[in-house]
């Protein structure tokens, strides 16, 4: 049998299973699914900030520009739909990081910069972003390109109040959606949304699903996009009348938002409208405020705008169901008050139990509260004391590795001293004065012993601080300036800071370790502060902190 004939009836099958399956359940058993998630909320919330924690955990180990910036970009794209304001701050590190590497990466970090901006309803600086690098894209980023365009444009019409406003930017929108769609790979998920926007617009709700419904049931329960594809779906019942399975998608694509934790969405509270229109309030109001709280913790301003027209209609019906209820109450209360005459003295002993009860309460909570008083000064304690405990240990492995090196350093001169003692006895005592004279003029066996001094001195600074040259380097505006000599470990400028990373800062004092002079000192550290990333007045303190792994 031909094995690729086989692959693809295998797919095919697997797709036709799919159908079948999702044909069968209604959806009832999704809204189950639904309120399921909503139910364990908290256990994707810390499954998704144990997965940022550690992928924050290890910026701290990346050696290379390249693998920080792929780093920030895959912390961008998990606070992308969940937190915005961290999403920008990582689209900025990412951008910034590549511009030490290839236009590629630049690029798309640039992209990814403008698509939060954009989430932000930040436009006009989404739109600057993308002005400014239009002119330098290469031909396999034009579909990303546009297709972020498109986004842009998209959120500013649905701000638009105006309607020959609203009218040119949907213009734009459509646009740009043709232009990317005629750019992206064909293979991509992004093609398919893109192609699937554009056959709604032209009222091709049958193609678009058919176009879509394949690619749903490959698009792993990890993509982002699956949760896309599902509320386009939805959107093709949605012009094709059929409410029942347009909630049902609905509520497949909240399912995959809540699974994924993305708190910029939009199906639930298109579900919780629906629900509305049909008499659900109460689970109407819930679904709504959900989304509301979402947005809001999102910072996504065009989700937040468009909850909050929708939010007050909701809220009054919830209100006026509410007032029904309270209606009833209150006769259920009247009669359960004339039963309650007969209690009134069982009442009263219970009243006075629990004033005891309530003493006791208050007691143990003021117990309780000076417990808590004295575990937060205990836990100030413990933070204090692992940090002294922390500075003594790193003092005390310097003192013994450069006791050990000072003990080895002062041995080996002793021997040199002897030798060339010994010598200069052997000139003196053979009559060779001038030999003698030259030999004690000679600056060579200084030059050489500070030579080799500098050499064991650098190789024992990178041995207790191995990334000190990269860090600093990070500290700097240029640090392509700071050159090396080839076989060297550290240049003159790298001494200066070593010794100020080991506590040495008084100028004339490093003068003298180096034989220089206090005003060359003096200079070197000017110009260095110079070049220094941020306040030139805390370039010293980022030093001492060169090596240590705080947060």
């Amino acid at each position: 049998m031909n094995f690729s004939f086989l692959k693809n009836w295998i797919y095919f099958s697997a797709l036709l299973f799919s159908s079948i399956v999702l044909a069968q359940k209604d959806f009832a058993y999704f809204k189950k699914e639904l309120d399921l998630s909503l139910a364990k909320s908290e256990e994707y919330l810390k499954i998704k900030n144990d997965r940022i924690r550690g992928l924050k955990n290890t910026i701290y180990e990346a050696s290379t520009a390249q693998v920080r910036y792929t780093i920030y970009t895959k912390l961008f794209h998990e606070y992308r739909s969940y937190q915005s304001d961290s999403a920008l701050v990582y689209a900025r590190k990412a951008v910034n990081t590549a511009t030490l590497l290839t236009k590629k990466e630049l690029h798309q970090s640039q992209f990814d910069l403008a698509s939060i901006l954009t989430t932000l309803g930040t436009y006009d600086q989404a739109l600057a972003v993308l002005n400014s690098v239009e002119s330098q894209i290469m031909p396999t980023e034009k579909g990303r390109f546009f297709w972020t365009k498109e986004n842009v444009y998209g959120g500013l019409a649905n701000y638009a109040n105006d309607a020959d406003e609203k009218k040119k930017y949907i213009q734009q929108s459509k646009l740009f959606r043709t232009k990317a769609i005629a750019h992206l790979p064909k293979n991509e998920t992004l093609y398919y949304i893109a192609l699937s926007g554009q056959l709604l617009n032209q009222k091709k709700y049958l193609q678009a699903y058919q176009l879509l419904f394949p690619v749903f049931n490959r698009t792993p329960k990890t993509d982002p996009n699956r949760a896309v594809i599902a509320y386009i779906v939805s959107e093709t019942f949605r012009y094709r009348k059929s409410k029942e399975e347009e909630k049902k998608w609905l509520a497949i694509s909240a399912i995959s938002d809540l699974e994924l934790v993305k708190k910029e969405n939009i199906s639930l509270r298109k579900l919780a409208l629906l629900l509305h229109e049909e008499g659900e309030i109460e689970t109407a109001y819930e679904y709504t405020k959900r989304s509301l709280d979402d947005a809001v913790f999102c910072n996504s301003k065009l989700r937040t705008y468009e909850i909050s027209k929708m939010l007050p209609i909701i809220n009054e019906s919830y209100e006026a169901k509410n007032k029904s209820n309270q209606s009833q109450l209150i006769v259920f209360l009247i009669s359960v008050s004339i039963l309650s005459l007969f209690l009134i003295g069982v009442l009263i002993l219970l009243f006075k139990q629990m004033n005891k009860l309530a003493k006791a309460q208050k007691n143990v909570e003021q117990a309780n509260h000076q417990l808590s008083i004295a575990n937060q000064q205990l836990q100030g304690f413990n933070t204090a004391l692992n940090q002294t405990n922390s500075a003594l240990a790193e003092t005390s492995l310097l003192k013994e590795i450069y006791i050990g090196r000072y003990m080895d350093q002062c041995s080996i001169y002793i021997g040199k001293m002897e030798e060339y003692s010994q010598k200069l006895k052997v000139m003196a005592t053979a009559g060779k004065v001038n030999d003698l004279i030259s030999t004690v003029k000679s600056k060579a066996f200084i030059d050489k012993e500070l030579k080799e001094f500098y050499s064991q001195f650098d190789q024992t600074f990178v041995q207790l601080f191995p990334t000190f040259v990269e860090e600093f380097k990070t500290l700097l505006t240029e640090p392509e300036t700071l050159v090396v000599k080839k076989g060297e470990l550290l240049n003159p400028e790298l001494r200066i800071f070593a010794l100020i990373r080991l506590g040495i800062k008084d100028s004339a004092k490093i003068a003298d370790f180096l034989r220089y002079s206090p005003s060359t000192i003096y200079n070197y550290r000017s110009q260095i502060k110079n070049k220094a990333r941020g306040p030139r007045e805390e370039f010293e303190m980022k030093v001492m902190r060169i090596g240590t792994k705080s947060d």
